[in-house]
């Protein structure tokens, strides 16, 4: 077991001139950075966008919802997929992560047309026992008896149980979990018919998550050369502690199911 800490590899050490003349240099790099970046979003948003034609249902804390339910009034969604599985003992640690940086922005979604909703396999009873223990606020429910899970490419078909081949970002692939990340946006238009414009999988996810841009600029980064599995050091915020090991060799490992899915009938069992 190797610890998660390891020694900063300090370059050589310069004068202050030496290290502004450094600094600006880099600059430059970092502008043109920001420019793609800025294209590339100016691009997503001219993708064309496919009408949803299905209508989904999906079960909340108060009973079933639809998906023209989730935009809450506005007139855009961002649905995050994330990776709790029916009979899961916990959420996906690294969708925890992720999530960890939902709640404080929900209200400047709002007041931007945006509403932001989760969306797990599990059923929503399993899903508000770890909300609960997470301690989060945000919308979440559940695709349990729905086809958008699959549709969206976030969960393994039933007739694809047993093989580790399945379609997600856009190609057959191998994954090693019945559940996927993503996220998805959808648009409504004043008539109520709704659109699907875009959706993300595996690094695409990257820019959500806050943490992972601070530790980009400090020395180590994000110190995950050599792992395995690269996010194989993230836990659940409630279970970092002092004696806090990572195994350099640990694979992605599917959190443990502890039960069978809560009462109730899936449509496609």
């Amino acid at each position: 077991m190797a610890t998660i800490a390891t020694a900063i590899k300090r370059p050589h050490v310069v004068s202050h001139d030496e290290w502004i003349a450094a600094r600006k240099e880099f600059l430059k790099k970092e502008k043109e950075f920001t420019r793609q970046r800025d294209e590339i979003s100016r691009l997503r948003r001219e993708l064309p966008w496919e009408k949803v034609e299905k209508e989904y249902e999906f079960q909340g804390p108060g009973g079933k919802v639809t998906l023209s339910d989730l935009f809450g009034g506005r007139s855009q969604l961002v649905v995050y997929h994330f990776m709790l599985g029916p009979g899961w003992k916990e959420g996906c640690p690294s969708c925890s992560y992720i999530s960890d940086h939902f709640d404080g922005m929900t209200i400047h979604l709002a007041n931007r047309d945006v509403t932001l909703a989760v969306v797990s396999h599990a059923p929503i009873a399993e899903i508000e026992a770890f909300k609960k223990r997470m301690g989060w606020k945000f919308r979440w429910v559940s695709a349990f008896s729905s086809d958008f899970n699959y549709d969206y490419q976030v969960s393994r078909k039933p007739e694809d149980a047993g093989t580790k081949q399945v379609y997600y970002n856009y190609e057959t692939i191998e994954f090693p979990s019945d559940e996927l990340p993503g996220l998805s946006v959808f648009a409504k238009d004043a008539s109520g018919n709704i659109f699907h414009t875009y959706s993300t999988y595996a690094r695409g996810l990257d820019i959500l998550v806050g943490a992972y841009n601070f530790l980009d600029l400090v020395p180590k980064g994000r110190d995950e050369a050599g792992l395995k599995h690269t996010m194989a050091w993230v836990r659940h915020h409630d279970k970092y502690g002092e004696g806090y090991f990572v195994d350099p060799d640990q694979p992605y490992v599917q959190p443990e199911a502890v039960k069978p899915a809560a009462t109730g009938s899936c449509c496609h069992e």
